[in-house]
């Protein structure tokens, strides 16, 4: 068995943390109800307490001095969550503006593929009908073409292209 050096800090810090760890993980549970994130809180301390274990005093409890960075990391974790948190209501304040404007745009582009959709020939029209607005798998819809998946496909795409073109002139028109 091999021998431990007492004043090995590497081995000293690896040895008290994980003795630390279980309890300290539960308590920053208390505030972060998310393994994940506790986790990752946890992580975090390791590193402040590794770089500031040179100040540590042998003589006191470790776990009561890792407490303290626990407490201190999961403030810090809490802060950027809810500074993410008011972010992201910004921006869904600003996306919902946005979408009130884009409305009108997307009322026209409806009209649009409406009569570029009207204007494809009937066999595309009820596959590209059937796979976006029905949800049909190519396979079913090959099965019930009577070809194959491949030709699906293919059948699809092409009429793809032919509504994005024909959106594309719709919209040109309009810009006319």
């Amino acid at each position: 068995m091999p021998t431990t050096d007492p004043n090995n800090d590497h081995e000293r810090f690896t040895r008290l943390l994980l003795e630390s760890e279980p309890v300290m993980l539960r308590s920053i549970l208390v505030s972060v109800p998310h393994r994940v994130d506790a986790r990752e809180i946890l992580q975090e301390t390791a590193v402040a307490l590794w770089r500031q274990f040179d100040t540590y005093d042998p003589e006191r409890p470790f776990l009561n001095w890792a407490m303290g960075f626990a407490r201190i990391e999961t403030r810090r974790f809490l802060t950027r969550e809810t500074r993410r948190a008011q972010l992201s209501e910004k921006a869904m304040e600003m996306l919902g503006q946005e979408m009130q404007g884009s409305q009108e745009f997307d009322s026209a582009l409806e009209a649009h593929l409406a009569t570029c959709l009207g204007k494809l020939k009937e066999k595309p029209r009820r596959l590209v009908q059937g796979y976006y607005h029905e949800g049909h798998s190519p396979e079913t819809l090959s099965q019930r073409e009577g070809r194959t998946v491949e030709a699906i496909y293919k059948t699809i795409q092409r009429a793809r292209r032919e509504l994005q073109a024909c959106i594309e002139r719709q919209q040109a028109k309009e810009l006319a």
